[in-house]
């Protein structure tokens, strides 16, 4: 499931935003299609003009309210219609997503009994940390999360710490969740807390109640696309490539 929303807080029609001859969501599209694991790939989304788009490259679509409160609002109610045990909710942003990773987080589920999953990867310098558009996590010892956050965690009071050097501290959260349907129908039924609500990240609803989230450790080089800058720096990775 991808879902996609017109109104954006920090870049509106941000999934309708071009790159080249492609839209960032067929980008997303396009990228979810190289999972091996798959059965299928809808686009949820609350806009006719982004279901009039990602028809004209082939996708699913299931139109959904526009009064859902988060992405995994969406997925539920473009899905809980259909028949499905794991769920993969890929944020319309992350156009730089492998397929290898999404079939990871089906290999998770499939071998452990958590209800909620999502993956991660080593922040890469101190800038990324410092960045509230990149969400950072902490992790226990048995790989689950602790806390996500915009600020930088966690905070060094031994000023002769840093990420730089302790990278194994904290990780840069990536924009894909993977649900069992149960816990998934558990998740859209509670309340937004007041940790979601003053980071704008829906994960933490999850950790608010009391319930785990398995975090996997992934090598990735990418990132969401969040402002204009994002779009640039994507504008510039994809020139590289072809180039490369």
């Amino acid at each position: 499931m991808i879902p996609a929303r017109y109104a954006s807080t920090r870049l509106p029609g941000k999934s309708l935003q071009k790159i080249g001859e492609r839209t960032l969501i067929q980008m997303v599209y396009e990228r979810a299609l190289t999972s091996k694991l798959k059965d299928e790939i809808i686009i949820a989304t609350d806009d006719e003009r982004i279901r009039e788009v990602a028809h004209s490259f082939g996708a699913e679509v299931v139109l959904t309210s526009p009064r859902c409160t988060s992405g995994t609002d969406r997925v539920y109610e473009a899905i809980k219609e259909r028949k499905a045990d794991i769920i993969i909710n890929l944020q319309g942003d992350e156009p730089l997503i492998q397929g290898n990773m999404i079939d990871m987080l089906f290999s998770v589920m499939e071998h452990e009994r958590v209800g909620m999953a999502t993956l991660c990867c080593p922040l890469k310098n101190e800038e990324e940390y410092r960045d509230p558009n990149t969400v950072k996590v902490v992790l226990d010892s048995n790989g689950f999360a602790l806390y996500f956050s915009r600020s930088p965690i966690p905070y060094f009071f031994n000023h002769q710490l840093s990420i730089t050097n302790h990278q194994s501290f904290a990780y840069k959260h990536i924009g894909i969740y993977a649900y069992r349907r149960d816990f998934l129908e558990k998740f859209v039924s509670l309340k937004q807390g007041m940790l979601e609500k003053a980071e704008s990240l829906e994960q933490l609803r999850a950790l608010e109640n009391g319930y785990r989230i398995k975090v996997v450790i992934t090598d990735y080089d990418g990132f969401g696309i969040d402002t204009e800058e994002d779009l640039r720096r994507l504008e510039e990775r994809i020139k590289k490539e072809e180039i490369g």
